[in-house]
């Protein structure tokens, strides 16, 4: 795909780019069906000690694998748009107003308006699933401690978690708002990080910031759709400066909501969800495999996430 611009013809290409895309669509289907098992677990048994698969098709499709799924695939599609957008922006805004240019950021913005609410509405289905397959997850990322007697779950807009007071601090919440958008009441209580043992409870400090985060850019990826058909009806798309250089920020702040989404997604006490501790997960790694052994690996995943990243950036922002 990017060495082989001039070198194939543009059919040809455009397979190639297809085949890239449909594979890690296959790539992410069972990446996320092995970390959705690690949430939710479901068909397997504990034999000596182990965990033993005893029916695939539960251990594939366990209960938060469908909505992880639609979710990072989501996620992706924004990603790549909001890439491409901020590219078209960077070349717009030093005047290079060509068709090809035009044509990139038009995409781009038609995929924000129409995939960005898709992607809010599914994740409210696995804020929903979560609340009733990981409820310590949801009490973590809402910073909820308690519930006194016959109140409503409020929702703590911003605030400091404090994982030893147990409390969370200097917070400013909404009263009912907690328990409208997770339970779609106003009366039901969602369950507080109290009601669980302290070693099962997830850091709060840190996925209630990283949610927070995730959630924030998402509002602005809506808003950077609407803008854009504003200003199509306008007729100032291409033209409109304070919108391009809010399209080209939203390019990292994209990928930042991202590793947001994934901090508080993967952040949980357990490797296996209820049933293999991440401490003793990581004893037994690291009794198997000396530290020698894996840092090799890791030195080569950076050098290739830096020269990857370094020519996806040549590509983006070349003349």
């Amino acid at each position: 795909m990017l060495f082989g611009w001039n070198r194939v013809g543009p059919g040809l290409h455009f397979f190639a780019t297809c085949m890239v895309a449909l594979g890690t669509l296959i790539s992410t289907f069972w990446i996320l069906a092995s970390n959705s098992w690690m949430q939710t677990p479901q068909g397997h048994e504990i034999i000596n000690g182990q965990v033993v698969p005893v029916d695939w098709l539960k251990v594939i499709f366990n209960p938060s694998f469908p909505y992880r799924l639609l979710h990072m695939s989501t996620a992706a599609f924004l990603s790549s748009a909001f890439f491409v957008g901020a590219s078209a922006a960077w070349h717009l805004l030093r005047g290079r107003d060509t068709p090809a240019m035009r044509k990139m950021l038009s995409m781009a913005m038609w995929m924000a308006l129409i995939v960005a609410p898709v992607q809010a509405m599914i994740g409210d289905a696995h804020g929903l699933n979560t609340l009733k397959h990981q409820p310590a997850k949801i009490a973590a990322i809402e910073g909820h401690w308690e519930n006194p007697p016959g109140e409503a779950t409020p929702l703590i807009l911003f605030g400091w978690p404090d994982m030893q007071r147990e409390e969370t601090r200097f917070k400013l919440e909404v009263p009912y708002l907690g328990s409208l958008i997770l339970t779609h009441s106003l009366t039901e209580q969602v369950p507080a990080l109290k009601s669980f043992p302290p070693e099962d409870r997830p850091n709060s400090t840190v996925v209630f910031w990283s949610f927070r985060i995730m959630v924030a850019l998402g509002m602005l990826m809506i808003l950077a759709g609407v803008w854009s058909l504003w200003l199509r009806w306008r007729g100032g798309l291409y033209q409109s400066r304070p919108f391009l250089y809010f399209i080209l920020w939203m390019g990292p702040f994209r990928a930042a909501g991202a590793v947001g989404g994934l901090v508080y997604d993967r952040n949980r006490p357990t490797a296996v969800g209820g049933v293999w501790p991440v401490a003793h997960q990581g004893r037994r790694f690291c009794a198997r495999r000396p530290a020698h052994e894996h840092q090799p690996a890791g030195v080569y995943r950076r050098l290739l996430f830096g020269v990857r990243g370094g020519v996806f950036l040549h590509d983006a922002l070349d003349t």
